[in-house]
């Protein structure tokens, strides 16, 4: 709303210079015209110091001169709006054109310039641009004041016409000659009112957002605390869940060694050391793992091999090292996915099988990985004593975790051995040789 006011006394200081403009131009012509014809040129010139050369010629530059101005008007208000450069460069040239009609009409009429002043408070928004354009306006508007040029230069005055004229004519045309200055400077000084009280308003309406901003700031902090917080939180299980695993992992197929150990350590011993030999490798390796699940927290099976294959050594030590028997079945070609997933895929496959052999004492392990649609199906089935009451403990918590933050899903039942049936939905964004 302010800046259609705005607009409104712009285009109202436009349109009451063009009238005096014109007016005046057409006043001297008119009066040149109605001397010649009433024959009364020598006794008009005697009570004046000069006279326009070509009155209408005149006119008609002045007529012109106020359509450029027109255009450049029209221009920064549409075409150069967002255009800062063009903008300035149009009210330069508006200042030269102001400055052409002030001399066609002798200097009689200066509000012209307002004009210029008014647009270049409303568009320089530069500091340095606007304070080179108003100090070049102001010493224009200035100089081209009629009292202070008459002095050294002969030049019409439009006073000297309407003398021409009867008195009650003479007062009459005076009064419109100041009112239409008056009015002209009336409306630019309410457009710098308006303008001035707009400015403030868009002032306390920044400070009103500053503040506003603060309080965002304050709450930013405050959150990115919490985040923090909570970053640390989620990293501490995830910590917990890794060395659970995989310290998990070792020391169930490392008691499943030892106790086939203590069967045969007295009927065979040959078979016994070459069965310790086999945990002790299985120990350095679960080690090894144990310290980069703490540095990096990715099985080091992965870093060294693709996904398959971690899982079918893993799937191989514990076949060495355990009585149980675990069988691995995948159907999935080019079983590699992100880093993300392959770590969830392959904890979820590790804890399953040390689920399986510590608390269900299976001896048979089954799993199975087959691809539906963009999912992953993994089963892990095992022939052990099952469970009716399924207890949510660490691993199978994990397990969900691990699951639900690819936004897959995870159930078990108890009630023929133990079955864990995941469903993983799959990036499956690129092939991979």
């Amino acid at each position: 709303m302010k800046s259609k006011r705005i607009r409104f006394f712009q285009i109202g200081i436009l349109i009451l210079n063009m009238i005096t403009v014109i007016g005046i131009s057409a006043f001297t012509c008119y009066t040149t015209e109605l001397i010649c014809s009433r024959y009364d040129a020598r006794e008009f010139l005697s009570g004046v110091s000069a006279i326009p050369w070509s009155p209408w010629r005149k006119l008609y530059i002045c007529v012109i001169l106020l359509l450029l101005l027109c255009v450049g008007f029209a221009l920064r208000e549409t075409v150069f709006k967002a255009n800062m450069k063009m903008i300035t460069f149009c009210l330069v040239a508006e200042l030269f054109v102001a400055v052409l009609i002030v001399y066609q009409l002798n200097f009689n009429y200066n509000g012209i310039l307002i004009m210029v002043f008014s647009g270049m408070l409303m568009y320089v928004k530069d500091r340095k641009a606007q304070m080179t354009l108003m100090a070049l306006s102001i010493a224009c508007f200035l100089l081209a004041d009629y009292s202070l040029i008459s002095v050294k230069w002969n030049l019409y005055s439009i006073e000297s016409y309407m003398r021409y004229y009867d008195s009650a004519t003479q007062q009459t045309l005076l009064s419109i000659y100041n009112v239409l200055i008056s009015l002209n400077m009336a409306v630019f000084v309410m457009y710098c009112v308006d303008f001035i009280v707009t400015q403030r308003g868009r002032i306390d309406e920044v400070n009103a957002l500053y503040e506003e901003l603060e309080k965002v700031n304050e709450q930013i902090q405050e959150y990115a605390v919490m985040s923090e917080k909570m970053a640390e939180t989620r990293e501490r299980n995830r910590l917990a869940r890794e060395i659970h695993d995989t310290l998990g992992h070792t020391l169930t197929g490392i008691a499943a060694g030892i106790d086939a150990c203590i069967a045969t350590v007295d009927v065979a011993p040959e078979t016994t050391k070459k069965q310790l030999e086999l945990i002790s490798n299985v120990t350095r390796d679960g080690i090894k793992e144990i310290r980069r699940s703490v540095s990096e927290l990715r099985p080091d099976a992965l870093d060294r091999f693709s996904l398959d294959y971690a899982i079918a050594k893993m799937v191989a030590d514990m076949n060495a090292v355990s009585g149980t028997k675990v069988y691995f079945n995948c159907q999935v070609k080019n079983l590699k996915f992100d880093e993300d997933e392959e770590n969830a895929i392959y904890r979820v496959i590790q804890e399953g099988i040390t689920n399986s052999i510590r608390h269900g004492k299976a001896e048979k392990i089954w799993i199975t990985m087959n691809r539906e649609d963009s999912d992953i199906l993994l089963q892990i089935k095992d022939n052990g004593i099952g469970s009716k009451e399924i207890k949510t403990g660490f691993g199978t918590k994990h397990m969900k975790e691990r699951i639900g933050m690819l936004g897959g899903t995870v159930t078990f039942d108890g009630s023929n051995g133990f079955t864990v049936n995941a469903r993983i939905p799959i990036r499956w964004g690129e092939n991979y040789d």
